[in-house]
């Protein structure tokens, strides 16, 4: 089910991620104008003042009625020292979507309601989901096996099918999805919207170094490694970057507990991606990409139409 405030605003059912030292002002501006939810993390600015200048600076950028409407990423856990301030700054700004990470709180949702915003919350399991519903969010993003950052190791058919069952919100599926038609498969198995993270890392807007996107052009799935020890909790990483960091990625030490701080100057060095890197082949402006993925997904959905066993 997707929420009424999305009706006309969307040309694609998906979600640019937000990514971590990655996503922008400039990224989630050209991917709502071009017709897909754009979001980033909170923390991606280094101060709460910085937090709301990005806000006022996409805020008056956005100022269209047929603008896709955008998110940012609030990580709810008692190590961000920010949460309370920023909190304050998204529910002043009436930010539409405020995605949750590691931790579904009913404050904070009962907060994004006050002004009438919309709360996802991202997990990995069905135990995870249960409580955001708790909680009352409005969506739950199923991280499924292959996603980039803090993923899961469940199946996406397993994943979707069993947060339906409780669960009557919008399901937003995220792992591995880097094409047009791929996003149709996800709502061909349930999903309302899919959730691209490593594909917009790999475009002209991200915040990343050029290396950066060149390594996920150059990877395949077999590239990626999936580790607690690198921030503590487990998440995807490009091995070649372990490398380039002058480690060994079969003998990491291990990293302890999640903590917020070592964790930020971790990924500046190591970079995250999924295993849909290996679908990745260039680096194009925003735009151009949703151009191209909104025109996979209706080719996609077309040809579903046309199959002599779809009738």
């Amino acid at each position: 089910m997707l929420p009424k405030s999305f009706d006309g605003r969307l040309k694609l059912p998906a979600i640019a991620a937000p990514m971590f030292l990655t996503s922008g002002p400039d990224l989630v501006v050209e991917t709502c104008r071009a017709g897909v939810i754009g979001t980033f993390p909170a923390l991606n600015q280094r101060s709460s003042d910085g937090y709301a200048a990005w806000l006022d600076d996409i805020a008056e950028r956005l100022d269209e009625a047929n603008a896709a409407p955008f998110g940012i990423n609030l990580i709810v856990h008692r190590s961000n020292p920010r949460l309370m301030a920023d909190i304050e700054i998204t529910v002043k700004h009436k930010v539409p979507i405020v995605i949750t990470s590691l931790g579904a709180v009913r404050d904070v949702v009962d907060a994004v309601h006050s002004y009438g915003g919309l709360v996802f919350h991202d997990v990995i399991n069905r135990r995870h989901a249960e409580k955001a519903a708790e909680a009352g969010v409005d969506g739950i993003i199923a991280v499924a096996a292959g996603a980039g950052g803090h993923a899961g190791t469940i199946s996406p058919f397993a994943l979707v099918s069993e947060i339906r069952e409780f669960f009557a919100g919008t399901i937003i599926l995220s792992g591995a999805i880097s094409t047009g038609a791929q996003i149709a498969a996800a709502r061909m198995m349930g999903a309302d919207l899919a959730y691209l993270g490593t594909r917009f890392i790999a475009t002209e807007e991200a915040l990343v170094d050029e290396a950066y996107k060149e390594m996920i052009v150059a990877a395949r799935a077999a590239d990626i490694l999936y580790t607690p020890n690198i921030s503590g909790v487990h998440a995807n990483f490009l091995r070649p970057s372990i490398v380039r960091a002058g480690l060994d990625p079969d003998n990491l030490p291990n990293h302890g507990k999640l903590d917020l701080e070592s964790e930020a100057k971790a990924w500046k060095t190591v970079w995250s991606a999924g295993q849909g890197a290996g679908a990745v082949r260039d680096i194009p402006p925003a735009a151009e990409l949703c151009a191209r993925l909104i025109a996979e997904y209706r080719d996609a959905i077309a040809a579903i139409a046309k199959d002599r066993f779809a009738t």
